[in-house]
C-alpha cells in the first residue's frame, strides 16, 4: 500500500529566477515522492521526499546533501515559495527530507530542488469536498480498533516483532472519548512495501515511553490475516490507500497528519508542537 515513487512531468522551468537549466533528465538527481498524491487540502502540507539516481534511491553513503533547498512552482511555472529542509536519516536505510509548505488554494504545483534533474515532483492541493481521507482540520471518525482483549477478527492484531506493540490497550473510539490528545497510527510492520512501517511504529513506541499518559496512542494494523490477503476494517474506515499514516488529534479534530515516513527526531518535534498548541 505504501509507496516510494520517482515522479516527473514533461516540462521544466527556472521559475522566476531567470536562470538557464540543462535539458530535463540530462543531469541531476530525481526527486522521489514519498507522499500520497491526492490527499492534500489548502493549508499546511508536508511533502516527504527522497533523492534517487536513474538506478536507485540514494543513501548517505552516496553523498546526499545535509539540507535541500528549492522552490515551489504553480501551474504557470511561476515560483510561489522557497523551501529548505534538513535530512532525516537516523535508523533509516533511505534518508528523507520533509518539505513543509503552506498553500492557500487548490491547484497543481511542482516541487523543484537545487540540483534536481529538471523535472521536479508534482503535487496536488484538492478541494476538501473531494478528499475522502481525514485531513488536517477535519474530524477523525471513531472506530473500534483491535485491542489485546479483543482482536476483532484481526490476526495477528499487531505485526510488530518480536512482540506486539503496547498501543493496543484501548480502541480509537475510547481514545477519542478520553479527552486526551490522541495519536493514531495505521501501518503494518510485517508487510509494508517500503520498509518504513516497522521503524515508524518503533519510533512511536519510544515517543509513548517518553510522553506516558499525556497522549492516548493507538495503533491499528493494515491486514486482517497473517498472509496479508484481507484488508483490515481500520483501513476501510478511513478510506486509506497508503500506509503508514499518523493522525494527531484533539477534540476529534485532526491537527497534524504525518504520511509514509518519519524518524524519531521529526516525530518528537511534531508531537511536542502538537501538545504545545492550544
Amino acid at each position: 500500500m505504501a509507496f516510494v515513487a520517482a515522479c516527473g512531468d514533461d516540462s521544466s522551468s527556472s521559475g522566476s529566477s531567470g536562470t538557464t537549466e540543462p535539458d530535463p533528465g540530462t543531469t541531476g538527481f530525481t526527486i522521489a515522492q514519498r507522499y500520497p498524491s491526492d490527499t492534500f487540502v489548502p493549508g499546511k502540507v508536508r511533502l516527504p521526499i527522497s533523492l534517487a539516481s536513474k538506478d536507485s534511491l540514494l543513501t548517505e553513503a552516496d553523498g546526499v546533501p545535509a539540507v535541500v533547498n528549492g522552490r515551489v512552482l504553480d501551474s504557470n511555472d511561476q515560483q510561489i515559495l522557497t523551501v529548505s529542509a534538513p535530512i532525516h536519516a537516523t535508523d533509516l536505510v533511505i534518508p528523507y527530507w520533509a518539505i513543509n509548505v503552506e498553500i492557500a488554494q487548490p491547484g497543481i504545483f511542482t516541487l523543484r530542488l537545487d540540483g534536481d534533474d529538471g523535472f521536479g515532483a508534482p503535487f496536488q492541493i484538492t478541494d476538501p469536498a473531494q478528499v475522502t481521507v481525514p485531513y488536517i482540520g477535519s474530524l477523525l471518525p471513531p472506530f473500534d480498533t483491535p485491542t489485546v482483549a479483543d482482536h476483532r477478527g484481526v490476526e495477528p492484531y499487531c505485526t510488530l516483532t518480536p512482540a506486539p506493540c503496547p498501543l493496543h490497550t484501548i480502541t480509537l473510539t475510547e481514545a477519542l472519548a478520553s479527552g486526551k490528545p490522541v495519536a493514531y497510527m495505521v501501518g503494518t510492520p510485517a508487510h509494508c512495501q517500503t520498509g518504513t512501517c516497522a521503524p515508524a511504529l518503533e519510533f512511536l513506541v519510544k515517543s509513548h515511553e517518553r510522553l506516558g499518559d499525556a497522549v492516548a496512542m493507538v495503533h491499528a494494523d493494515v491486514y486482517a490475516d497473517a498472509a496479508a490477503t484481507t484488508i483490515a476494517p481500520a483501513v476501510d474506515a478511513l478510506g486509506l490507500q497508503y500506509e503508514p499514516v499518523l493522525y494527531l488529534v484533539k477534540a476529534n479534530v485532526v491537527e497534524d497528519r504525518i504520511d509514509v515516513v518519519w524518524d524519531q527526531s521529526e516525530l518528537d518535534e511534531r508531537l511536542d508542537a502538537f501538545l504545545a498548541s492550544s
